[in-house]
């Protein structure tokens, strides 16, 4: 089971038409910190993992090009590179469009002017089956909660604050020059986000 909190972020981001641009930083069981750039505008996402355990220095991470169904998984400290299909189903921190609304609630208390947070619950399944429980705020529609069911992995939640608007590397979304010859595993089964955040720290658990 992997849980995965965000810390930080700074971001472009698409919810229902609102477009942002974003980078953050997320904590997990597996993965300990790691930091994710999203441009909604281009549909891009870079996940990155840094860290030290013991003598050993970490650093993978994950390029997703959603209009070009195509990510790369990248080992910096191997030099290695895998370009893999994805799935294009679900661009994170937008609601789907054939989600249904499951109903608003309010975090924290309705009781007094500024101790809640009015927030909308979307669910649906993905095109391999797999469930979805996304909730976003009602003012900005800015991304809470993500979780996601999969019998063969269980469940991944990933939740979100402290946004600011702003992108601080444009290069985040390009693949490093020794990806360049990579060739598309094309028989490997394509990834989705979830799928790729499990693999992220799989990977970063491989290694220690």
């Amino acid at each position: 089971m992997f849980y995965f909190t965000v810390l930080i972020c700074f971001c472009v981001f698409a919810c229902m038409g609102v477009f942002y641009l974003c980078h953050f930083y997320f904590r997990s069981e597996k993965l300990r910190l790691a930091s994710v750039a999203y441009d909604a505008l281009g549909q891009r996402l870079r996940a990155r993992h840094y860290g030290s355990f013991g003598n050993l220095t970490v650093a993978v991470d994950e390029l997703m090009l959603y209009q070009q169904e195509v990510m790369y998984e990248i080992n910096w400290s191997a030099q290695t590179c895998r370009k893999l299909p994805l799935d294009t189903y679900f661009i994170p921190m937008q609601v789907p469009e054939d989600a249904s609304l499951l109903g608003q609630t309010i975090l924290g208390s309705s009781s007094s002017w500024g101790m809640g947070l009015l927030t909308n619950t979307w669910v649906g399944q993905f095109p391999n089956n797999d469930s979805y429980l996304l909730t976003f705020t009602e003012i900005g529609c800015l991304p809470v909660t993500l979780t996601n069911y999969s019998p063969k992995i269980g469940w991944t939640t990933i939740s979100t604050y402290n946004w600011v608007i702003g992108m601080s590397n444009p290069e985040d979304f390009f693949p490093p020059a020794f990806c360049y010859d990579a060739k598309m595993e094309k028989s490997a089964k394509p990834q989705t986000f979830f799928s790729a955040m499990e693999s992220l720290a799989m990977m970063v658990q491989s290694m220690k």
